[in-house]
């Protein structure tokens, strides 16, 4: 059996049940004997006792599951998803941000645009990836691939991927801010189909930078926030130790933002999460993405952009109720 290469701190038990499952084979194995039910009893366990955590997850423990380091990243679902996707680069103003991504690709026979935030695995690319926190030449590189997807009338598809746009000294001093901030505006106005798929975490107008689309769709372990628990908790409680606490009162789960419309769809992931079974994870994205578009790209522009405009709009609505 494959030892796990990262183990979250909940999942421990699962480690415990795996090492008696190991031991059992490996005896099994030395004193050729036949231990078919034993093993079977303790891998009805293992299943039973992964059930009953990830059925009961808290929100910060789904903002870990978002972190896992073996999740799939937007390439990953990109090739298992799209074929010849061409990357282009480049803002054509200042540099190529390396920690968003993006290029043509077919989709199911269909030609697309891709944005995409992409993080590292290892540490050197990690650093290129920025940690998958994009600059402003980043955003401007996606409002830069948008535009040319309106002109030739490609669909636009954004993976978000980020823990937020890089707050560095460099950053602001190129006004990333202002970068995101008419990403905001152009992406309300684009001519074409648009759909935004969150895969891991979503935090604040990083997310949203390349996330005002027509449909927004969200894996069912993955997180959409205006902050992440740490940055809540030290403004909060000025500690981030309490980030666990922060993420409850975020409310950090993907029902919650099916439930205030934020997101369209939730995207069931593999039991266990999207890492321990990439590849189904990826065919349920390509299914709901083909749902989507499919309803989408027979729509006039004009009904496109009113509904876009509707949906935004109804964001943050509420009731006045008359007091006593």
């Amino acid at each position: 059996m494959d030892r796990p290469v990262y183990l979250l701190e909940f999942e421990k038990p699962l480690r415990e049940l795996e090492k008696q499952l190991e031991a059992l084979h490996q005896q099994s194995l030395e004193n050729n004997i036949d231990m078919t039910a034993e093993l079977a009893t303790i891998e009805a366990k293992i299943d039973s006792t992964k059930r009953e955590i990830y059925a009961n997850l808290t929100p910060w423990q789904r903002v870990q599951v978002a972190r896992h380091p073996k999740r799939p990243y937007a390439l990953d679902y990109i090739t298992a998803l799209c074929t010849d996707f061409q990357e282009l680069h480049g803002d054509r103003q200042f540099n190529d941000d390396q920690a968003l991504i993006g290029g043509t690709a077919f989709f199911n026979g269909r030609s697309v645009m891709i944005i995409a935030q992409q993080k590292g695995r290892d540490t050197k690319e990690k650093l290129l990836r920025n940690f998958g926190m994009p600059q402003p030449e980043g955003y401007r590189k996606a409002l830069r691939l948008m535009k040319l997807a309106e002109k030739f009338g490609l669909p636009v598809i954004s993976f978000i991927d980020t823990p937020g746009a890089y707050p560095g000294v460099e950053s602001e001093a190129r006004h990333v801010s202002e970068a995101i901030a008419v990403n905001l505006r152009e992406m309300a106005m684009l001519k074409v189909p648009s759909i935004a798929v969150i895969v891991g975490e979503g935090g604040s107008g990083g997310a949203l930078g390349i996330g005002v689309t027509d449909r927004v769709l969200i894996f069912e372990n993955a997180y959409y926030s205006v902050i992440s628990p740490e940055g809540c908790a030290a403004i909060l409680w000025k500690d981030r130790a309490h980030a666990p606490k922060a993420a409850a009162a975020l409310k950090l789960n993907a029902e919650n933002l099916q439930n205030f419309s934020v997101v369209e769809e939730i995207i069931p992931e593999p039991l266990g999460g999207a890492h321990n079974d990439p590849a189904a994870a990826a065919d349920a994205l390509k299914a709901a993405l083909e749902r989507h578009l499919a309803e989408l790209t027979p729509k006039p522009i004009e009904q496109l952009l009113d509904e876009r405009y509707d949906r935004y709009r109804a964001l943050g609505e509420y009731r006045e109720t008359a007091t006593k």
